[in-house]
């Protein structure tokens, strides 16, 4: 019998179709939804990926035959099917394996107003009843229940959704800019020409053609070698910013006029000053912005300067929404490029980003790379992965070199945190695989060089 702990992650639903799951399974999974949060209506998208489809109508009608009526949006980025959650008050599922290769496909799941569905919020009971549905041959046998089945309708949300961003940020007055944008065949192909038209902006699309088998390269910006094409681009037309979306278009990277990354820290203090701007004139002083423990010192040291409360919170979307709700902060934003917003029901949305970078960008004269240059202010190695045997073993034998060396400061938020005065690293492992992730900042890059060589030493020993 299968095991869907292989299948249900801590956030999301994912794995390989059909050798992990199928159209019957998505069915069970519908049902288990409406079962498990009692939902009358619910709202279900998908992204372009040859399956995604038949398993998003599966799932729609497992959802139907529990007597849930059911909202269907079609093609969205993930952040779409947020905005058609929050706007419609209803529980969503989007079918989308973000940025995984072409095989996968998943779903990601949110209660009424875009609130998350992860493993202790409902994910784990959902896949507790989908797993005593299935029998012993692994065939899924959903019970039948004796309620009014649900009703299917179609709806187009594309235009409510970009209205309602185009209304947090002003970008009527801004100067034109020429601004690449790499698809990577996901669904920035299908929002951004929606968002921007009508802006004083100069597209050049690359890679806009809806395509789930990612014929260019794989749509993960995080991988520095699928910004490559955007970085030649930029350069080779002399565009003033690039962009760069995931398959499910729900995280943005930005490229500089030179064709050199921005980092995510910088962006999200450039996001948090406009954002924090923002609330003083709604009459809102020293509001709060989340950042996870991975980003730059840089974050906390912006949002003081600028008379905010920077809140630090584990890794992780659900970490996020749950301290953003907590605190009503207005905006976070994490090492990843996941940026949050409460205007957008405390949902991720990489396009509402992109529209604060084009303002900011637009609303002076200086180049990209002069405007991001003062939220830049140390030296970081990105995320390193390393597979290692025994997790727990490595991290306990880095603590004991640099836990109890004079003036440090050790937390265990997330993983094993280690700060000296002028520098800092994290040391998380995988959930899913047998990683150690090692993230350093420093003050210059010859001191973050050192200290990365120095643990990685020691966790690849």
């Amino acid at each position: 019998m299968r095991d869907l702990k292989q299948l249900v992650k801590a956030y999301d639903v994912r794995g390989v179709v059909p050798d992990q799951w199928d159209e019957n399974l998505s069915r069970a999974f519908g049902a288990a939804f409406v079962q498990v949060t009692g939902a009358t209506a619910i709202v279900v998208g998908h992204d372009m990926r040859p399956s995604s489809p038949s398993l998003s109508r599966a799932f729609a009608e497992g959802a139907a035959a529990r007597g849930a009526d059911v909202t269907e949006i079609g093609l969205c980025s993930t952040d779409q099917l947020y905005y058609a959650s929050g706007k419609l008050d209803l529980p969503g599922a989007m079918f989308t394996a973000s940025h995984n290769p072409a095989q996968y496909n998943g779903i990601k799941l949110c209660r009424k107003g875009a609130a998350p569905v992860g493993e202790n919020t409902g994910l784990a009971d959902i896949r507790e009843l989908v797993q005593s549905w299935i029998n012993e041959d692994d065939t899924v046998d959903v019970p039948s229940v004796d309620v009014k089945p649900g009703v299917l309708t179609q709806q187009d949300t594309l235009r409510g959704y970009a209205d309602h961003l185009l209304g947090l940020v002003d970008l009527t007055s801004i100067r034109p800019l020429k601004v690449v944008v790499d698809a990577g065949n996901g669904m920035g192909g299908h929002t951004v020409p929606t968002v921007f038209a009508g802006l004083p902006l100069d597209v050049v699309p690359m890679y806009f053609e809806l395509d789930g088998t990612f014929p260019n390269h794989e749509a993960n910006p995080l991988d520095p070698k699928n910004l490559v094409d955007l970085q030649a681009k930029v350069k080779e037309v002399g565009a003033d910013i690039g962009l760069a979306f995931d398959g499910d278009a729900d995280r943005c990277f930005v490229i500089d006029e030179r064709g050199e990354p921005v980092s995510p820290s910088a962006i999200t203090a450039l996001v948090a000053v406009r954002e924090l701007a923002r609330a003083r004139a709604n009459g809102e002083p020293n509001a709060t912005i989340i950042h996870n423990l991975i980003t730059s010192w840089t974050v906390p040291e912006v949002v003081a300067e600028h008379g905010g409360k920077a809140v630090r919170t584990r890794v992780g979307h659900s970490f996020i929404k749950q301290e953003m709700a907590e605190t009503d902060a207005i905006f976070g934003g994490e090492h990843s490029a996941h940026y949050y917003f409460r205007d957008f029901w405390r949902a991720d949305t990489g396009m509402l980003a992109a529209l604060h970078v084009l303002a900011a960008l637009g609303g002076q004269e200086r180049t990209l790379s002069a405007l991001t240059a003062e939220y830049d202010r140390y030296a970081a190695s990105g995320e390193i992965n390393s597979e290692v045997a025994d997790q727990a073993a490595k991290t306990a034998e880095v603590r004991a070199a640099y836990g109890s060396l004079e003036g440090v400061k050790v937390d265990e938020l997330d993983g094993l945190t280690i700060a000296g005065a002028d520098w800092w690293f994290n040391l998380r492992a995988s959930n899913t695989e047998p990683l150690l992730r090692l993230n350093v900042e420093a003050k210059d890059s010859a001191k973050m060089a050192e200290l990365r060589d120095a643990v990685l030493a020691i966790v690849r020993a």
